[in-house]
């Protein structure tokens, strides 16, 4: 492995001391423990807040992961050499005492907390907090952590996003499926493998129909109800396509296949997406499909400004989505705030590349 080269550095700190994250070539990289955290080229020791593919890349040296985050990087990743730790257990790692604390974004998924000579930073990686108070049902919830620095992400930076209540959205979604069902017609929902479907899964009628997952889905599913997690009974998709009698069924399908032809047996069907882009009509018409759901497993505008409070860090750095509306409201705020670029997808759907 190559040495970490700081060819981009991040704003200058504000006399507290170095930053404890520096951005590099290969990915945020941690001085004082010399490591990287989601670093997006291989790197000898890659902290990982979670198993999405713009986050969790192959051909790093060495893993270091939630308990609950490594047999989802083992399945999307393969062989690799993996520590896991608990949620608020500490490590020493170098010169920095690391700690990972909820996320409340998928399985597993974790803010990295770094403390060097009592200066504090934490990197977010993705999470959720929503405005209207809600937590996701199918992880642990969003643990706010004090600190100086806090890096976080911002997908869905723009004060048009606000989730509304998950429970109204999942009985949208249980609503149509039955309309559908009662008319003799299949459901396809357009949901990402890891997270999304879980909890879309989490929260559909059982009593409606046979509910059918795409194989690259099922492994995924019985991590989380080996993790305790209740998801309902799930057929292969395969055994449901090759059903003469699919009236009522419901497909979860990664995004991925949405242009290819597997449903061409069921030419009745509706489907759906469902995502936190669904909040604007112009990212409906684009998907093509009958129905948008608005679900997100990343917080909302409310949810950040939240989440950015809670913390009650002075320094703020703004990565990972719409950063210059977030960037400048804290400044108005007083806070020392200012974005980071970095190769992170700016979309929910770039964890759908992954093969599971």
């Amino acid at each position: 492995m190559s040495d970490p080269v700081h060819d981009l550095q991040v704003a200058p700190a504000l006399g507290e001391g170095p930053d404890l994250v520096v951005l590099t070539g290969q990915g945020l990289y941690c001085p004082a423990g010399d490591f990287f955290i989601d670093p997006w080229r291989p790197v000898d020791r890659a902290v990982i807040t979670h198993g999405h593919s713009d986050h969790a890349r192959r051909g790093h040296g060495h893993y270091l992961s939630h308990e609950d985050g490594v047999p989802i990087l083992s399945a999307r990743l393969g062989a690799i050499s993996a520590q896991a730790v608990g949620y608020g257990q500490t490590i020493q790692i170098g010169e920095a005492r690391l700690s990972l604390h909820p996320a409340g974004h998928v399985l597993g998924s974790a803010q990295v907390r770094i403390d060097v000579r009592g200066q504090v930073w934490v990197v977010s990686g993705d999470y959720f907090v929503s405005g209207t108070g809600d937590t996701n049902r199918t992880c642990i919830p969003f643990e706010p952590q004090r600190c100086d620095c806090f890096i976080t992400e911002s997908t869905f930076g723009l004060p048009v996003y606000r989730w509304a209540p998950q429970d109204e959205t999942l009985a949208q979604i249980n609503g149509w499926w039955q309309t559908q069902a009662n008319e003799g017609r299949p459901c396809v929902v357009y949901a990402y493998g890891l997270g999304k479907a879980q909890r879309v899964l989490n929260g559909l009628a059982t009593d409606i129909g046979p509910i059918a997952v795409h194989p690259s889905i099922e492994p995924l599913n019985a991590i989380y109800r080996q993790a305790g997690y209740q998801l309902p009974p799930t057929r292969p998709l395969s055994q449901v396509l090759e059903d003469p009698d699919a009236t009522g069924a419901l497909a979860i399908l990664p995004p991925s296949v949405q242009q290819t032809r597997w449903p061409v047996r069921w030419r009745e069907h509706r489907d759906a997406w469902v995502s936190g882009w669904m909040q604007l009509r112009a990212a409906r018409r684009r998907q093509g499909v009958d129905r948008g759901f608005v679900l997100s497993d990343h917080a909302d505008w409310p949810g950040l400004l939240q989440a950015i409070a809670a913390t009650q860090a002075t320094r703020v750095i703004v990565t990972h989505g719409q950063e210059e509306a977030l960037v400048r409201v804290l400044q108005d705020k007083g806070l020392h705030a200012h974005g980071m670029r970095t190769p992170f997808a700016q979309s929910e759907s770039a964890e759908d590349s992954s093969p599971i």
